[in-house]
């Protein structure tokens, strides 16, 4: 087993033992993020769903970003990532909920340079969102992005107790 392997398991038994469930909200990933969560065996006890929303109109019509957010702050923003997240959470009826969002290029996306990148994680405790300053081509951005992503649900899996037990 590969260290994201098993990184992406130790993930996956520490939501298993806080009895919890996680889902995703993806734009610039593609499904990368739900791919990578999926992988594991055994993933479905605490995964259970995501949404691909590359279309401006599934961020607002299906995970129910406010039109104000995407004509203020725009679809690559924290104010996005922390809507989708939190959008997420409320569609799958999870205890987390991952989003991401941002530029994987070729070229800039409403004024923002390609690699830039916004989180959101909501969880019991509230929704909190990450900036990233990626560097590399789309592939790279992608997968850049999953691993951070997954990094900040460790966080927040460690600061509840249950991650490392």
């Amino acid at each position: 087993m590969d260290t994201d392997t098993a990184t992406k398991a130790a993930l996956l038994a520490a939501l298993q033992t806080g009895g919890w469930s996680v889902a995703t909200a993806e734009s610039l990933t593609g499904g990368e993020l739900a791919a990578a969560l999926s992988e594991p065996a055994g993933a479905s006890a605490a995964f259970v769903g995501g949404a691909v929303c590359y279309a401006t109109r599934l961020k607002r019509d299906l995970l129910g970003v406010p039109a104000e957010v995407l004509d203020s702050d725009g679809v690559v923003s924290a104010a996005c990532a922390e809507a989708m997240a939190a959008g997420a959470r409320r569609v799958f009826v999870a205890d987390y909920a991952l989003a991401t969002t941002g530029v994987a290029g070729p070229t800039e996306q409403d004024g923002q340079p390609v690699g830039t990148v916004f989180l959101g994680l909501a969880g019991p405790h509230g929704v909190q969102t990450r900036r990233l300053a990626l560097e590399g081509d789309r592939a790279e951005i992608r997968a850049a992005t999953v691993r951070a992503a997954l990094d900040l649900l460790g966080e927040a899996l460690q600061t509840s107790g249950s991650l490392g037990r």
